[in-house]
């Protein structure tokens, strides 16, 4: 789903560069802790900031595009400050960074209440793939992505 919700003028927002896009993720879950580098790798043409839904800035994106910090299907990727959310948040980043991640666009051929369901079945589910701290991740590339 995408949000046209202007973040930019809301006090509760702290301030943060969104000149480049931004993707807002759980950084407790494996999915997620093993995608981020691989959006780091994969992003190199395209400086995509990552940042995990338990920091300050994360969890206020998720709140002001009335999403929750700690449900387990808040995924937002924001570009040109228009909100893209869950599965559809997951499709453009994977268009974005291209290589295997452009493998995603073919969901866009799935109906939308089909694509929400799958989605929310793997979130609801993520931690049965472990838990991990994406912040512990040693990669360079990464730590110079995370915002938040």
């Amino acid at each position: 789903m995408t949000k046209a919700k202007s973040y930019r003028d809301d006090p509760s927002i702290p301030a943060f560069d969104d000149s480049r896009p931004v993707a807002v993720m759980d950084g407790r879950c494996a999915p997620c802790c093993r995608g981020a580098p691989l959006i780091a790798w994969a992003a190199r043409r395209q400086d995509i900031a990552i940042c995990p839904s338990d920091t300050t800035l994360g969890a206020a994106l998720l709140r002001h595009h009335d999403m929750d910090p700690d449900d387990p299907e808040s995924w937002l990727y924001l570009e040109d400050g228009v909100a893209h959310e869950g599965l559809d948040a997951l499709i453009r980043v994977g268009a974005l960074v291209g290589g295997p991640g452009r493998m995603l666009s073919i969901l866009w051929l799935l109906p939308r209440g089909l694509r929400d369901w799958l989605y929310r079945r793997i979130a609801r589910n993520r931690y049965l793939f472990g838990r991990a701290d994406i912040c512990a991740l040693p990669d360079d590339n990464l730590r110079r992505r995370l915002i938040g």
